[in-house]
């Protein structure tokens, strides 16, 4: 029962030259991106820093530039600075009356199942785990292309005047919530009213409802402004009581995985590693609010820590614009867009609006044509019995993916989007593989979302640029792997298992009812730190970085986007519209042509997948049962997985179960 897991780290935030004057990375989040992540992506007027930049410097600050390039080259770092690409960021643009009128006879031969009633409002319903992938019309729960596109179609849609956001409790990464907050600000530039209703007010659901142009609530909503926590499980005491001993061989310092499984209490490392990991998602929230509200910095952080419980507490302190019911905010909107009281309020909800055809809206790509390869959910090699469609990452279905794109030349360039904690290590060295393959024939741009650390950090490390949230979970490059002596569990139950082997080594994995034999355990400890100096000395190529300065922020780390962009792990920061603005820069494509974006990982739209996800539900309970015996049973390969704790607690709604907490934090540091 060994498992090797490799742990990685996030993003971070510089700062961009705009006109005269510079601006923080956090003010280019408040002024958002607009994309269309499904085919086509509209760019009226994107804007470039390099070109920014080459007008307005000096030719002393030209050679300054260039001296710094030559200094980070002997110290071997040669990499591009993130004001060296552009932002992706978007005015919107009005049409002019010739494409209204291709719009307005395009919408008269639109299906029926497609056709909107003009004046109506889109209502969205923000809850829960929200997806990176595309989601089929069968499939249900949310989807981020799909909620992107919604957004840019509502703000040129001349049918809809305005959206109506419902915002329950969400359980996805602040990397998703950063995504869609910045498509609710783009939504603002076309001039449309956006107002958000919340019920449960958590600060994930706040942060995306301040951005709106007006937040309601009930007079019974809950306020849960209280701040941030992290949790660790450390199951030490419970294996020590049950009789059984983990044998963990860590490489890195903040490898917490090990912690977890043979501790009993926190190390300092993982305890400063999951302090910096708060400070930042804290101060990023913090700024954000205090942007959207008005409010100072100081001011916002002050009400938190007054530890206020009633909404009218908000409604006070201007956190909210007014309380009210949900049938009185519709009655509102009523009146806002001159609809009698006895008549329905016209809207449009997200899976229908979801149908409408961007060629209906105008907003079709151009000829060139840019690849989306999605990789989202854990690594592995194979379809496990427990994956769903979309669920994982299978290396050899992906592989195939990357290798069409890299076989074809309709693509100019290709955005790898990455949503993981990682996993099997074999596989995503091989989907590193292919992915350096591909970056050798055409710019490859890493684009990641929530979490893309340990084995999605692997992947990302192969493609020519990463961009990373300010706030995405990245990095985790360590290793550890672990095995568990169960002669006292054995003992205690009255079970006993003899085992007969050939080679001196043979035992080293199978043999759980005794500890290591010496040269057994030194052999565990080569092979661990093996996978290591692997890892860390190909993510040390991959950013042009010498190894020793990698070890410096290796060690199994975990880090936010912010963090790993100053340390030189990423390149930018920023969402996919800025990963396709640097795709097209690196293309030669001309940053304010269309351009197409070709989704090479379509939702299927088969029987056998979409009766599959019927059956996950009814028969889930007995496969998760299954899969949980073979788990305990069966352990193969290395695993590049990011430690379950750390992502869990920090991209997840608090209140859930503590006990089944420890059981998936458990169970996800043996997968």
């Amino acid at each position: 029962m060994a498992k090797l897991l490799l742990l990685q780290a996030p993003h971070v935030v510089p700062r961009f030259n705009s006109g005269r004057s510079l601006i923080s990375a956090s003010a280019l989040y408040r002024r958002p991106l607009l994309v269309n992540p499904q085919l086509s992506y509209i760019g009226p007027r994107l804007r470039s820093r390099f070109s920014a930049r080459a007008l307005e410097d000096s030719p002393a600050s030209s050679a300054e530039m260039e001296k710094e390039k030559q200094e980070q080259r002997r110290d071997g770092v040669s990499r591009e600075r993130d004001e060296d690409y552009p932002t992706g960021e978007m005015d919107y643009e009005n049409r002019n009356a010739w494409e209204s009128l291709v719009v307005k006879f395009r919408m008269l031969f639109a299906f029926p199942w497609q056709r909107v009633r003009k004046g109506s409002v889109l209502t969205l319903t923000l809850r829960g785990q929200i997806s990176d992938q595309l989601k089929s019309r069968f499939s249900s729960g949310l989807s981020l292309p799909q909620i992107s596109e919604n957004f840019v179609k509502a703000a040129y849609d001349p049918r809809i005047a305005g959206v109506y956001l419902h915002i329950e409790p969400l359980s996805c990464g602040w990397g998703k919530v950063e995504e869609i907050r910045r498509h609710i600000l783009d939504f603002k530039k076309s001039g449309k009213f956006i107002v958000g209703y919340i019920n449960i007010c958590g600060l994930k659901e706040y942060y995306l409802g301040c951005a709106c142009s007006e937040l309601y609530a009930p007079p019974s909503a809950y306020s849960f402004l209280y701040g941030l926590t992290v949790q660790a499980s450390f199951l030490g005491g419970v294996f020590e009581k049950v009789g059984i001993e983990p044998q963990v061989q860590r490489i890195g310092k903040y490898k917490s995985a090990g912690d977890q499984l043979s501790r009993k209490n926190i190390s300092e490392e993982n305890y400063e590693m999951l302090s910096v990991l708060l400070d930042n998602i804290y101060a990023n929230w913090l700024d954000g609010v205090s942007d959207s509200t008005g409010k100072k910095r100081e001011d916002v952080e002050s009400f938190i820590n007054q530890g206020v419980y009633d909404i009218e507490k908000l409604k006070e302190e201007g956190l909210i614009k007014d309380i009210r019911y949900d049938d009185e905010v519709i009655s509102m909107l009523k009146e806002r867009l001159g609809v009698e009281k006895d008549k329905k309020l016209p809207t449009v909800n997200y899976k229908k609006y979801s149908g409408v055809k961007k060629w209906t809206l105008g907003l079709t790509g151009g000829r060139d044509q840019i690849a989306i390869i999605r990789a989202g959910g854990s690594i592995s090699r194979v379809k496990g019995p427990l994956s769903t469609p979309g669920s994982s990452i299978i290396a050899g279905q992906l592989i195939e993916k990357i290798r069409s794109v890299r076989e074809s030349k309709k693509y100019k360039a290709a955005i790898i989007r990455i949503d993981s904690p990682g996993g099997d290590a074999l596989a995503s060295d091989l989907m590193w593989r292919e992915i350096k393959l591909l970056a050798e024939t055409k710019p490859v741009i890493a684009s990641m979302s929530d979490v893309a650390a340990s084995g999605g950090y692997y992947m990302a490390m192969a493609a020519n640029t990463i961009v990373a949230e300010n706030l995405t979970l990245t990095g985790s490059i360590g290793v550890v792997t672990a095995r568990f002596t169960l002669a006292k569990l054995y003992e205690k139950i009255g079970f006993n298992k003899e085992t007969i082997s050939r080679g001196k080594y043979a035992e080293l994995l199978g043999a759980e009812e005794r500890p290591f034999k010496p040269e057994e355990a030194e052999l565990f400890g080569k092979s661990a730190q093996h996978a290591y100096q692997s890892f860390r000395d190909k993510a040390a190529l991959s950013r042009s970085m010498p190894i020793d300065k990698m070890e410096e922020v290796a060690q199994g780390r975990v880090w936010t986007g912010k963090d790993a962009h100053s340390r030189g792990l990423v390149d930018a920061l920023g969402g996919l519209s800025r990963a396709i603005a640097i795709a097209k820069q690196k293309a030669n494509i001309p940053l304010h042509k269309k351009v197409t974006l070709v989704e090479i990982s379509r939702p299927s739209t088969s029987l056998p997948d979409i009766l599959s996800g019927i059956g996950s539900s009814v028969i889930g309970v007995d496969r998760t049962l299954k899969g949980l015996l073979d788990e305990l049973t069966v352990t193969e390969g290395v695993q590049a997985r990011m430690d379950g704790i750390m992502f869990q607690q920090l991209g997840r709604d608090s209140l859930a179960n503590p006990i089944i907490d420890l059981l998936k934090d458990y169970l996800s540091s043996l997968r």
